[in-house]
């Protein structure tokens, strides 16, 4: 196997041995008839000039010393196309879409085949091996590997199951619809955090309101906010309809005044209700991040009518983990988890197996006495209740960490790890 960073830095010399540059990067050229880039010319870095040579002119490319077929002073000129790929520029380091495994994946190199004397882009690596070999220690970690007997961290996908996001002046997105809707939300976030406004709005007109929805979510608010701006008003309230009601709340808080009053009017009353009490409270207070959609039951309920109850109420409640059990008035009274629910005898009441000693917080608690209560009893969720213990709603791990953990690192980081 040949790969595109053993190569890059190799000193190129003319016919007569006479030094010209260091390879800066290959061209490859998207050909018609077939599933992978053929390389199509060499970028040579003298200084600060860059000279483009035709792929026909090298010698031997996997060489210590890269050697031309002409002399420097007879290189004719190349000229490259729109649609040219500058391998090292365009793609190394780059997100790109698996359009096989539907995911979003990092480049960390490039392996490059030669078939009958023309050079293709093989197989992208988007693997640790990859970023060992760039770092020059791939060698020694194949031959740890091998003496103890372990496998070696590789991880390829063919070209021809990618699409290349390409940047250029014009932004030129050669991903189909379907590649982009078929991705996880959060992949979806993690490419057009990368682009600019008009990049990223491109992308998102791709995406249904569900998925439009669900991908701001993952995006920081500021962004969300430049996102939206020149969409119209009518499907700005379709989509804060569609968000978790405190994610919803965030976004209007970051909009002008006039335009998120303009919004609210313009949402189902139940929605903007929801919004507008979370509005109503500090933005780093429990009652500013919690979310009003949980799942709760009666107390009097058996643990079969509580399912049934939970079927017909809970679609919205963002996490199921918990149920929290309130009366008529919403007095929090206690909480059982899932799995209490699934064990426990169709006919138990819920009084019966419930937790009636609830952790919570009130709704003027601060964002970091919130996140000091879920680490310390390991929750995945807390109610908000207010000083009467009427619930108002909950606040989740992930959003109660927002600031332990900032948003940026919290929603991206994870992912170059996959």
């Amino acid at each position: 196997m040949a790969f595109l960073s053993e190569i890059l830095g190799h000193t190129i010399t003319d016919f007569d041995g006479r030094y010209i540059g260091k390879l800066e990067d290959l061209i490859a050229r998207e050909l018609a008839d077939a599933t992978h880039p053929v390389v199509d010319a060499v970028v040579i870095k003298d200084k600060n000039k860059l000279i483009m040579v035709s792929y026909t002119l090298v010698m031997a490319l996997f060489a210590p010393s890269i050697p031309l077929k002409c002399r420097a002073d007879e290189i004719p000129p190349y000229e490259p196309t729109e649609n040219d790929i500058f391998l090292s520029r365009d793609v190394l380091d780059k997100q790109i879409i698996d359009t096989d495994g539907a995911r979003v994946v990092r480049v960390n190199d490039l392996e490059l085949v030669r078939v009958n004397g023309t050079l293709y882009v093989g197989n992208v690596d988007i693997g640790l091996m990859g970023v060992l070999r760039r770092m020059g220690v791939a060698k020694a970690t194949q031959r740890l590997t091998s003496t103890l007997h372990l496998p070696a961290p590789q991880a390829f996908i063919s070209w021809d199951d990618v699409e290349l996001l390409r940047h250029d002046p014009f932004m030129r997105l050669r991903v189909p619809v379907e590649s982009i809707s078929e991705l996880h939300p959060a992949d979806v976030a993690e490419i057009i955090s990368d682009m600019n406004k008009l990049e990223g709005g491109q992308i998102l007109e791709a995406l249904n309101m569900e998925q439009l929805a669900d991908t701001l979510e993952e995006v920081e608010t500021e962004f969300q906010a430049d996102l939206v701006e020149n969409m119209s008003d009518e499907k700005v309230a379709d989509l804060l309809e569609e968000m978790e009601p405190d994610e919803a709340a965030d976004l209007l808080a970051e909009l002008p005044e006039q335009r998120s009053h303009s919004l609210l009017a313009l949402m189902d009353k139940e929605e903007s209700d929801d919004v507008r009490k979370l509005l109503a409270y500090p933005e780093d207070s429990a009652g500013g991040i919690m979310t009003t959609e949980y799942a709760c039951v009666p107390p009097n309920v058996t643990a079969d009518e509580a399912i049934r109850y939970l079927r017909q109420t809970a679609t919205d409640a963002e996490t199921v983990f918990y149920v929290y059990v309130t009366d008529t008035q919403d007095h929090l009274l206690g909480v059982f988890s899932l799995k209490n629910l699934i064990f426990a005898e169709p006919s138990t009441r819920v009084e019966d197996f419930m937790e009636d000693r609830v952790k919570s917080v009130n709704l003027t608690d601060d964002q970091d006495e919130v996140a000091q209560e879920i680490t310390k009893y390991d929750l995945l969720a807390i109610p908000v209740v207010d000083e009467q213990n009427v619930m108002h709603g909950i606040v989740t791990a992930d959003d109660a960490l927002d600031k332990v953990i900032p948003t940026a690192w919290k929603k991206r980081l994870p992912r170059f790890y996959r």
